[in-house]
């Protein structure tokens, strides 16, 4: 006589997790790289979010509710760079559309300006006040790098600092070790996606790292001022349509 002995169930299909990519949000008249998105456009795209039933999140909420199987209507929002404009702008809309974000600072730049954008303009940056503020109000506080050097090929001494000096640096300010990093203009190779690894984070993201993506490599959608309706569904498509490589559950670690 044998028994028939059922096959474990499969693993629920994750699929990859939508994040969108800001930066500043202010007028974007003098905007000669593209980055910034007037606070009335902030408020339309979210608002469009809402309208088909997706809610913006900080990447590591969206990425702890997609390991469990609840990041339907999840959206990851992020916004690099650290702008001061984040605490004084954008974290009232988000708020009135129920929405929080993961922003990318700088601890090593904290209350200066965007020194690495040769052809400006000067935007000020976020102040260790202004941050723990931030986390106050429920955002994820996650690194964008020291100072925001481009990793590949830096000497190691600036790699280190880099990553892990960076994520000290934020534990010191906030009380709690980030578990985001950010590559600096969404470069990357593996020896920095390694340290970002060895540093402790749990995760990193690029823009379009293609078939390098993974959980220290995720792809994210660039938003701008001209995204509205049509172009955001565009951008959604595209997404969908993106033959990436499976990315399995992303374990998110304590605050060590």
């Amino acid at each position: 006589m044998t028994t028939d002995t059922a096959a474990p169930a499969a693993a629920p299909a994750l699929d990859q997790p939508w994040i969108l990519m800001y930066h500043t949000v202010a007028d974007p008249t003098d905007d000669p790289y593209g980055i910034a998105v007037a606070p009335d456009r902030l408020e339309l795209q979210l608002r469009w979010l809402r309208a088909r039933g997706l809610r913006g999140v900080g990447v590591a909420d969206l990425l702890r509710a997609r390991t469990a199987g609840d990041a339907a209507g999840l959206v990851g929002l992020t916004f690099d760079d650290g702008y001061a404009d984040f605490v004084e702008t954008a974290l009232p809309i988000l708020a009135r559309y129920d929405c929080t974000a993961t922003v990318f600072v700088l601890p090593g730049r904290l209350g200066g300006t965007n020194e690495w954008d040769a052809e400006g303009p000067r935007r000020a940056l976020l102040t260790g006040r202004q941050i723990r503020a931030a986390a106050e109000a429920g955002t994820e506080i996650a690194s964008h790098g020291l100072v925001h050097h481009r990793l590949p090929g830096c000497p190691d001494d600036v790699l280190l600092e880099e990553t892990v000096r960076s994520r000290e640096l934020l534990c010191e300010l906030t009380g709690t070790a980030p578990a985001g990093f950010c590559y600096p203009y969404g470069t990357f190779d593996r020896r920095a996606a390694d340290a970002v690894r060895r540093a402790g984070y749990s995760y990193a993201c690029a823009i379009a790292p293609g078939a390098e993506a993974g959980p220290y490599a995720l792809p994210r959608t660039h938003i701008s001022q001209a995204d509205r309706g049509a172009r955001l569904w565009a951008k959604r498509l595209r997404h969908r349509a993106r033959r990436l490589p499976a990315l399995g559950p992303v374990h998110l670690g304590g605050a060590g």
